[in-house]
């Protein structure tokens, strides 16, 4: 026979054991160092830190000297310049300012006047993946989850 639960009593058990005192002398740590292996770990360097991208007063272009192409009409059309900067001073990383042709964007009626700038290893980039449709789901209004397989 299986006996039954045991009625809980109102009052706990006491509890009389004594607390072991304090030593005032620390315990000696006798752990063996690990030994040294025969082999270097390989340490991977930390990469160089990249550039700061100049910015359009850094690389001393006159944005209104530039010709703008419009990818259309009105507010929100993209106009792109191809621009080569002027020499000059250091950029904010503490180079001296790039050369190179740039490729500069920006959105009409912008009330911000923003422009962005692009080096033309990125713009070829961009023009890359256009061409082979990578931005086709943003042309079209589609999300990328929605046309993300699953």
């Amino acid at each position: 026979m299986i006996p039954g639960p045991q009625p809980l009593t109102a009052e706990p058990e006491a509890v009389t054991a004594e607390p072991e005192p304090l030593s005032a002398e620390p315990e000696a740590v006798t752990a063996e160092p690990e030994p040294l292996s025969a082999e270097p770990e390989a340490v991977t360097p930390e990469p160089e830190p990249l550039g700061l991208k100049p910015t359009v007063c850094e690389l001393g272009i006159d944005l209104a000297a530039q010709a703008w192409r419009r990818s259309g009409h009105g507010d929100g059309a993209i106009e792109v310049a191809f621009a080569s900067a002027a020499p000059a001073g250091r950029t904010r990383d503490g180079t001296v300012g790039a050369s190179g042709p740039w490729v500069l964007m920006r959105v009409a009626g912008d009330p911000d006047r923003r422009v962005l700038v692009f080096d033309r290893h990125e713009w070829e980039c961009f023009l890359d993946g256009a061409r082979n449709g990578e931005f086709d789901d943003a042309a079209s209004g589609a999300s990328a989850t929605d046309s993300a397989p699953g």
